[in-house]
C-alpha cells in the first residue's frame, strides 16, 4: 500500500464531514420552519449550519443552567453529564454554546475514526483495518459524529481509546479512560463486561496467569456511579434517570411491552406514513443485522470483544420500544465494523457496494436531519 490506513480513513473522514455539513447546511435552510427542541429553549438559536436539532437542547440547557428533574415529565436528568461538562468547559473559553457542541463533536468523531483504525491494526492486518475505518467512515449514522450535538462521538472515542490502551497492555490507563466513558452514556454494564472480558482473554493469549489486578475494570463503572450518587444527593433519586424515560413523549417504559416491541408492532398500520415504515424498518432492520456479527465477532476477534458488542447492542435494542436510535447507539459497537470488513474481503465488488451505499445512505439522511425530520 502506498498510503496507510490511517491517512485514507482520515481524508475519507474529513471529506464525509464537509459533505454531510453541506447537506445539513443546505436542508436547514431549505426548511428553516422544521421544529427543534432547542428552538424552543432559544428563539434566536445561531445553530451552526443546522446541526443543533433535538436532544441538543437538552445539552445545551445543561451546559448553561444544569440539571432539574421532574417525576413523570421529560427532564434533563436524562442526560449524562460529560459531553454538556465539555461543551460548558469550551463556552468557558468564550465560544457559542452551539458552536461549542458542534466542534466537540467533529473534532472528537474524526479523532474516534483515527483511533479505530490504530485499534483495528491490533487485531487484523492494514487493508482490513482500512476497509473496517472506511466502513465505519460511511456507516448511515455516522454523520452524527459529523457535526450533531450529541455525546455519541465523544463516547466513541472514550471506548475505542480505552480497548486501544488495553490492547497494548496498559490497563491502568484504559480503566480510567474507561471509568471516563461511562460519564457520558448509561452503557456502564456493557463497558464494564468488555474491557474486564478483554483483560483476562488478553492475559490467557500471552499464557499468563489471572491475578486480582486484572478485576480492575470494575472500576471502569466510576463514572456512571458518580453521577447516580449526583442525581441521589441532590433530587434523593439515582435511578432518575431511567424513571424519567417512561415520561409523555418519550414512553420508554421498562416491561415485557418494551422488550416484545409492541408499540413497535403498533406502528405498522394502512395509515403509516413511508418516512414512518422506513424509521421503524430501517432502525429494527440495523439492530438485527448487528445481533447476526456479533456471533462472528466473537468467532474472529475474540470473546472479549464478542461480549461487549452483544452487550452494547443487547442493553439499548431490550430497552428501547420501537427501536429508534439503534442505528446511532451502535456506533459504539465498533469491533463489528472489523468483522464486517473481514467477511468482505474476498468480495471486493460487494464491499465497494456497500460503502457507496452506505455513503449515499448517510448524506441523505444527514439531509433529512438537516431538514428537521426525526431520523434517530
Amino acid at each position: 500500500m502506498n498510503r496507510s490506513a490511517l491517512r485514507i480513513v482520515a481524508l475519507a473522514a474529513v471529506g464525509a464531514l464537509l459533505a454531510c455539513t453541506a447537506a445539513v447546511a443546505v436542508a436547514s435552510r431549505a426548511f428553516p420552519e422544521g421544529y427543534s427542541p432547542a428552538r424552543a429553549t432559544w428563539p434566536t438559536l445561531p445553530a451552526p449550519l443546522g446541526w443543533v436539532r433535538e436532544d441538543g437542547g437538552w445539552y445545551a440547557h445543561i451546559a448553561t443552567q444544569g440539571y432539574s428533574y421532574t417525576p413523570g415529565q421529560q427532564s434533563s436528568v436524562a442526560f449524562f453529564p460529560l459531553y454538556p461538562l465539555g461543551v460548558r468547559g469550551l463556552g468557558a473559553l468564550g465560544l457559542d454554546t452551539f458552536l461549542a457542541g458542534v466542534l466537540l463533536t467533529m473534532v472528537c468523531g474524526l479523532l474516534a475514526l483515527v483511533l479505530f483504525v490504530s485499534w483495528a491494526r491490533t487485531r487484523t492486518d492494514e487493508a482490513t483495518a482500512r476497509d473496517a475505518g472506511l466502513l465505519l467512515a460511511l456507516y448511515p449514522f455516522t454523520f452524527f459524529l459529523y457535526g450533531a450535538m450529541y455525546s455519541d462521538a465523544l463516547f466513541l472515542l472514550l471506548v475505542v481509546g480505552a480497548f486501544l490502551l488495553l490492547e497494548r497492555g496498559q490497563l491502568g490507563l484504559a480503566v480510567l479512560l474507561g471509568a471516563v466513558a461511562t460519564a457520558a452514556r448509561p452503557v456502564a454494564p456493557a463497558l464494564v463486561l468488555g474491557l474486564l472480558a478483554r483483560r483476562l482473554e488478553w492475559k490467557h493469549e500471552r499464557g499468563q496467569r489471572w491475578s486480582g489486578v486484572d478485576l480492575l475494570p470494575v472500576l471502569a463503572a466510576t463514572g456512571f456511579l458518580l453521577y447516580m450518587l449526583y442525581l441521589w444527593r441532590t433530587f434523593g433519586e439515582p435511578f432518575a434517570f431511567v424513571k424519567v424515560q417512561s415520561a409523555p413523549g418519550w414512553d420508554q417504559m421498562p416491561g415485557w411491552r418494551t422488550w416484545l416491541k409492541v408499540r413497535w408492532l403498533q406502528g405498522f398500520n394502512a395509515a403509516m406514513k413511508p418516512g414512518d415504515f422506513l424509521r421503524l424498518a430501517g432502525h429494527a432492520a440495523v439492530t438485527l443485522g448487528a445481533l447476526a456479527l456479533v456471533w462472528p465477532t466473537a468467532r474472529r476477534l475474540g470473546w472479549g470483544y464478542g461480549l461487549y458488542s452483544a452487550a452494547i447492542v443487547g442493553l439499548p435494542a431490550l430497552s428501547s420500544k420501537d427501536f429508534m436510535g439503534m442505528g446511532r447507539y451502535l456506533l459504539a459497537a465498533f469491533p463489528l465494523f472489523v468483522t464486517l470488513a473481514l467477511i468482505l474481503r474476498e468480495r471486493p465488488r460487494l464491499r465497494l457496494g456497500v460503502m457507496a451505499t452506505s455513503g449515499g445512505l448517510m448524506l441523505l439522511l444527514a439531509f433529512a436531519y438537516g431538514a428537521a425530520e426525526y431520523v434517530s
